[in-house]
Formats: C-alpha cells, sequence, structure tokens
C-alpha cells in the first residue's frame, strides 16, 4: 500500500527523479516498515482469536451456571408451592372445621327454640281455650247488663214523672235550676278561695306597704294651692275698661288677637278678666295688660310692643323657674331643654293643682318610699321631678302627655329607668323596674290630697252618679252611696241572696268596674255591707 502511494505521487516521482542517490534509502525503509506492518497484523490477529477463544469459553461456562441457577430456581418454586398449597389446605380445613361447628351450635339452638314453640303453642291453645270460656261467660254478663240498664232507664223514667208531677217544673226548668245551684256552688267556693289567697297576700304586704306610704306623707307637708282657668287684672276705674275696648273695639281686638287670650269686660267693678286654655298665654296677656294699664298708653302699636317685652319676661321667668324647680329637688345634671319645659309647668294646672307643685312633691315623696325600700332615692327623685314633663308640650303635639315626655326626654339622653317612670306612671306602658311603681305611688299621694285638686261641679256630680250606678247594676245589691265626694262607694246587699263570701266577690267586681270604666284622680275604696237584723215585739 505504502508502495502504491509512492509509486502513483506526482510529488514522490518528482523527488525521485530529482533525488536518485536516496532511492535505495527509501526503499529500504518502506520494506522495513511494511513488515513491520505485517508483524504487527500477525500479533493483533493471534490476540484477537485468543480473545475470541476466551470469551466463547466464558459465555459457555456463563451459559452453563445460568442453566445450573435456573434449575435451582425452578426447584425453589416448585418447593415454595407445594409449602404454600400445604398451608392453604390446612388454612380450608380449619375454617371448614369452624363452619362445621358453627352450623352444629346453630342446629342445637334451634332445636331448644323450636321445643320452646311447641310450650308456648300450648300456653297459647290453653289461652286461647280460656278465652273462649271468658267470652261466654261476658256475652251472658254483657246481656244480663243489658236487662239491668233497661229495668233502670224505666225506673229512671218513672221517678223523673214522678218528681215533675210533685214539683210542677218541666225538664227544662229542672235542669235550669240544677246549673244555677252548680254554678251558685262554684261562685261560692271561688269566693272562698279568693278570699283565702288575698287575706294571705294582703296579710304579707299591707302593713309594710301601709307603713312606708304613711310615713312618706307625714315627712312630706306642704302647702295646697289651687289655681283656675282665668286671670283677673285689677283696674284703677271703669273708665279704664273704656280705654281698653278703644274706639269701636279696635284695642280689645288687637290685643286678643295679638295674645291670643279671650278679654272678658263685664260690669263687675274695679276688675277685667283674662281667659285661655294655654297657661303661658293666658300669662302673658295678664302681664301685658296689667303693664298697658300702668302705663295708660294704649293702642295697637302700644299693645305689640309691651307685648313682645312681656314675652322675652316670661321666657326668661319660665327659665328661671325651671331652675329653681332643679335647685330645689337637687337634681343635677338636667339638659336645659327640660329645664325650660319644667319652668312651663309652673304655669299648668291639673284640677286646679300647679304641675310644677305637684312634680316636686312627687319627687321628694319618690324618694323618700324609695329611701324606705332600699333603693337609690336620687334615681326616684329624678324620674318623680320628671314624670308629668310631657304636660309641658301635650298641648302643640298629639299623644297623652306620658308618651310624650318619655320621647322627650330619650331624645336628651336621659336614663331608661327615668324613661319607664314617665311613660309608665299611666300604666300606659309595662313597668320594667321598681322606680315605675314608686312613682305611681307617689304621684297618687300628691293627687289626693284633701284640697289638692279641685272638679267642677258638673264633672264632680256625674262622677257620683256614675259611681252609684256601677255598684246598683251587680245583682244582689239594694242601694249604694258615693260618700267623702266621690271617693268612697257604701253598697249595700241583701243577705238573703249574698253571704259573706258573695259580698267580698261583689267589692271585688265592682272595684274592677270603676277601674276600668272610669276616669278618677287617687284612688276609690268600696265598701260591702250585709247586715242582718232580728226584730220581734213583747207585748
Amino acid at each position: 500500500m505504502l508502495s502504491y502511494t509512492i509509486q502513483h505521487n506526482p510529488l514522490v516521482a518528482a523527488a525521485t527523479s530529482d533525488m536518485t542517490t536516496l532511492t535505495f534509502f527509501v526503499a529500504s525503509v518502506a520494506g522495513g516498515l511494511i513488515g513491520g506492518f505485517l508483524i504487527a497484523f500477525l500479533i493483533l490477529k493471534f490476540a484477537d482469536l485468543r480473545s475470541l477463544r476466551r470469551g466463547r469459553d466464558e459465555s459457555a461456562k456463563l451459559i452453563s451456571e445460568a442453566g445450573t441457577k435456573v434449575a435451582e430456581l425452578i426447584q425453589q418454586a416448585q418447593t415454595s408451592a407445594k409449602e404454600e398449597s400445604i398451608k392453604q389446605r390446612e388454612r380450608v380445613e380449619k375454617e371448614l372445621q369452624v363452619s362445621r361447628e358453627e352450623l352444629s351450635r346453630i342446629e342445637q339452638r334451634l332445636e331448644k327454640r323450636e321445643d320452646t314453640l311447641d310450650q308456648k303453642l300450648d300456653v297459647l291453645t290453653t289461652k286461647e281455650r280460656n278465652l273462649e270460656s271468658l267470652e261466654k261467660k261476658l256475652s251472658e254478663r254483657t246481656r244480663q247488663v243489658a236487662v239491668r240498664e233497661k229495668e233502670l232507664d224505666d225506673i229512671l223514667a218513672q221517678e223523673k214523672s214522678t218528681l215533675l208531677q210533685v214539683s210542677r217544673m218541666s225538664e227544662s226548668d229542672a235542669r235550669e235550676l240544677l246549673l244555677k245551684r252548680v254554678e251558685d256552688e262554684a261562685r261560692h267556693d271561688a269566693a272562698l278561695m279568693l278570699e283565702k289567697v288575698e287575706l294571705q297576700a294582703q296579710d304579707e304586704a299591707r302593713q309594710k306597704a301601709t307603713n312606708i306610704i304613711l310615713q312618706a306623707m307625714q315627712r312630706y307637708a306642704a302647702e295646697v294651692t289651687s289655681e283656675g282657668t282665668t286671670k283677673v287684672v285689677a283696674i284703677p276705674s271703669d273708665d279704664m275698661k273704656g280705654r281698653i275696648i278703644g274706639r269701636e273695639g279696635r284695642n280689645i281686638r288687637a290685643f286678643e288677637q295679638a295674645t291670643g287670650v279671650d278679654v272678658n269686660i263685664d260690669d263687675t267693678p274695679g276688675i277685667i278678666t283674662v281667659n285661655c286654655f294655654d297657661p303661658i298665654r293666658r300669662e302673658i296677656g295678664r302681664l301685658t295688660l296689667e303693664k298697658l294699664i300702668a302705663d295708660g298708653r294704649i293702642h295697637p302699636a302700644r299693645i305689640e310692643e309691651v307685648l313682645q317685652a312681656t314675652q322675652k319676661e316670661m321666657e326668661n321667668s319660665i327659665r328661671q323657674a325651671g331652675k329653681k324647680a332643679i335647685v330645689e329637688a337637687n337634681v343635677p345634671g338636667i339638659h336645659p331643654r327640660i329645664v325650660e319645659m319644667l319652668g312651663r309647668l309652673h304655669y299648668r294646672t291639673s284640677y286646679g293643682q300647679n304641675v310644677l307643685q305637684h312634680s316636686l312633691e312627687v319627687a321628694f315623696l319618690s324618694q323618700m318610699i324609695a329611701d324606705e325600700l332600699g333603693l337609690d332615692g336620687a334615681m326616684a327623685r329624678r324620674a318623680g321631678l320628671l314624670h308629668d314633663i310631657g304636660k309641658a308640650m301635650d298641648h302643640d303635639q298629639e299623644g297623652g302627655h306620658p308618651a310624650l315626655g318619655m320621647e322627650f326626654c330619650r331624645k336628651l339622653g336621659e336614663p331608661p329607668v327615668v324613661l319607664n317612670a314617665i311613660g309608665g306612671h299611666h300604666n300606659d306602658i309595662p313597668a320594667t323596674s321598681p322606680y315605675t311603681p314608686i312613682i305611681m305611688a307617689a304621684d297618687a299621694i300628691s293627687g289626693a290630697r284633701p284640697g289638692a285638686r279641685r272638679e267642677s261641679l258638673e264633672r264632680y256630680i256625674k262622677r257620683l252618679q256614675e259611681l252609684e250606678g256601677i255598684a246598683t247594676s251587680f245583682s244582689g245589691v239594694r242601694q249604694a252611696f258615693a260618700i267623702q265626694a266621690g271617693r268612697e262607694v257604701r253598697v249595700i246587699v241583701d243577705p238573703e241572696r249574698c253571704d259573706d263570701a258573695m259580698a267580698r266577690l261583689i267589692a271585688r267586681d265592682i272595684a274592677k268596674r270603676i277601674k276600668t270604666e272610669l276616669t278618677f284622680p287617687g284612688e276609690i275604696r268600696v265598701t260591702v255591707l250585709r247586715e242582718i237584723r232580728a226584730v220581734e215585739l213583747a207585748r
């Protein structure tokens, strides 16, 4: 291969032609290289043959070893399979043995149950025979009872006919008489039970309540004042009446229109009366008229001027009255708007009683009662002072004064205890604290004191007639008399128709109807009298 390359390579040929001297040397080297290559090739060939033989031997050896291992593994697998098969057979045999034992037990239980059922069947058969015998006896007894019932019905019918003939009453009359007798007995029993319950409750509460109220009334003493709905203005002479009226009545018309009051000028010497349903406007009219009379200048322009000044003075007077009441009652932390409303109560009356003075009385009485009961006297005093605050605004808004006062004070941050006392002191809402009934009691004491309030003659007579009419409407009442200015009703009952228990029940029913049908200040006592008089003449 090398010689071929040298012969065919142009560069070598050129070099050969040029370098003749080196030809032999190159040929020698080439021959040596070729020989070396051949020797190396033979050596490598021989090494490859040895490696091939060695690989074949190793492969044969590995194949032989693998066959041996496979045979061993097959032998081990067969052995394991036989062992597992033996174990499975033993486990199955055990389970079969357990199943056989369980079946044997079940068979035994079934045999016992069958024996028990046979016994029960025998018992049931015996009972069935007994029941058949009892049914026969029962049917015979039923027949006998039916015969007896028929006999009894015949006897009852005969007795009923005999009784009706003897008593000369129809069946409906007899039934009505029986029902009435049962009703009377039930009412009598109810009256006795009611009497017992009331006596038990009264025995526990009467003494303590009486002591507390009496102590509060004795500890507090205030002057009794009564005001009317009219104001009287004194005049220096009757000539002033003409000046007040003015030419063609222009002065009096301007005055009434500006102040909102009615001015009555009659033949009574030395006085003029001012009337108005609003006490504040009435007071402003009175003061304005007094100032005009003192000044002497009376004409529409002067009336407007004096009225404006009087209104400012009245506003200041209202605030001062409210502040004075706050100081007198010792109730701190009152909102200025509430103070103003309290001042307006100074010019409001209820049955002739000044409402602000009444509120102060209720405040002090409430404190005394609360102190006796171990409650917060300051809180009771605050609630008592504000309980009628709604009367200062009920002319301008719809609703009763408890609801108006409660809503007004709620907006100004008064505590819930005070709000409930304001809204519930006339039972308009349920009481949620003990202070509410305290305010109710103090309110009743203040309004029921002799001379504290007054009524018109017509209303007074009407209330007396209503009291007597309610009392005489009850069955068994002979006469009824309203006494002590309508604060007590004396009722005389028929002693033959009412016993003592029924008399107590009548008193309670009359008091209930008076409470629900009439409106009255304070309280009304109902006294039922039952008297038996035995009169004989000795001649």
